[in-house]
């Protein structure tokens, strides 16, 4: 079995398991060491789903680093939500008539007619969570879709909860049908609580975009059905925890008391400091969103000098409270590795 130190956590078989040693040295990024050197002059935008999900904004921030860097204009624009919202952004994009287009946080399905203009247009696309294709040639003419391992992210957070929880463990999942992925994120929860002796109590199909206003009385009506029997919640992102607290709260749950908050991606800075304050939220499967951002710079650079994809995978990180207690402040799952000093050597920069 593969093992690699990095800080508080270790590297096991693609996942960082939180256990809560003592900080280690700088470990050897895995992601690629060669590649085209960096194409000048170009400009790019960034098509947000919602910049209010923590996940998006981190990716965000690390296509706008990693750009600085090889030296490209970077346009964020933020679909805000709602399907309508990135519709109108592509078509923005497309006025600006950029020279590669970031797909940042919405399944391509979704804005499949908008996306073949795109496509027509012979502009290169990346994206980050597109849909359950991860790495090469994903589908809708998206040349990377950088991600961790979905699966395996979903299978984490189910054994986390089943290994928390011991006998008589309730679970209730939230999901959001508008995405393929979160769709197939849910399934697996379920699947392997059930498989691991778990019960599913309730399978939630509630936007995303809608939490804030959502989560409040969904959370008051769960408990008011399960009662005790409700022992862990898993989500398929942090956002639905963002606004289950205060719901939890005048119910007189205490922060760490259950129903337990888990998330299966994506580790944002509010779930950071949920957790580590115990604040209704245990643990969730962190991705290196900052990395990822690099990621997507350096595979658009790829693209646009009709290069090969890279296939990169990036593993995910289990952030526990013991975990969070090792890094000090941060709030973020940064990987301790030259991930920025090998990217900045591939483009000659």
């Amino acid at each position: 079995m593969k093992k690699r130190t990095f800080l508080s956590t270790v590297f096991v078989g693609g996942v960082v398991a939180a256990l809560g040693l003592p900080a280690l040295a700088e470990v050897p990024f895995d992601g690629p060491t060669a590649g085209p050197a960096a194409a000048e002059g170009k400009s790019i935008v960034v098509l947000a789903g919602d910049l209010k999900n923590g996940g998006i904004l981190g990716v965000t921030n690390g296509v706008e680093e990693a750009a600085k860097v090889i030296g490209w204009e970077v346009r964020v624009l933020d679909g805000g939500g709602s399907i309508q919202g990135r519709t109108a952004a592509i078509g923005q994009a497309m006025a600006l008539q950029p020279d590669g287009i970031i797909i940042n946080g919405f399944d391509a399905v979704e804005q499949q007619a908008a996306l073949e203009g795109v496509v027509a247009a012979n502009i290169p696309m990346v994206a980050w969570h597109s849909g359950p294709k991860i790495g090469c040639d994903a589908p809708g003419g998206i040349f990377a879709n950088v991600s961790t391992d979905a699966m395996t992210v979903s299978e984490v957070a189910a054994k986390w909860a089943m290994e928390d929880g011991g006998d008589n463990v309730g679970v209730v999942i939230f999901t959001d049908s508008t995405y393929q992925i979160a769709i197939d994120k849910a399934d697996r929860i379920k699947e392997t609580i059930e498989a691991m002796g778990g019960t599913v109590l309730e399978y939630v199909d509630t936007p995303i975009a809608d939490t804030s206003s959502r989560m409040g009385p969904l959370t008051t009506s769960l408990l008011q059905k399960y009662g005790a029997s409700w022992t862990h919640a898993l989500a398929i992102n942090d956002l639905y925890f963002d606004f289950m607290g205060p719901a939890l709260a005048s119910a007189g749950i205490a922060g760490d008391g259950a129903p337990l908050a888990g998330s299966a991606g994506d580790g944002s800075e509010a779930a950071f400091q949920r957790i580590r304050g115990a604040q209704y939220q245990a643990i969730t499967v962190a991705e290196p969103l900052n990395l990822q951002g690099w990621q997507l710079v350096d595979e658009l650079n790829r693209a646009v000098q009709g290069e090969a994809c890279s296939g990169y995978i990036t593993s995910p990180a289990l952030v526990t409270q013991e975990g969070l207690a090792k890094l000090g402040d941060s709030n973020q799952f940064d990987p301790d590795s030259p991930y920025r000093a090998a990217y900045t050597a591939i483009w000659g920069k």
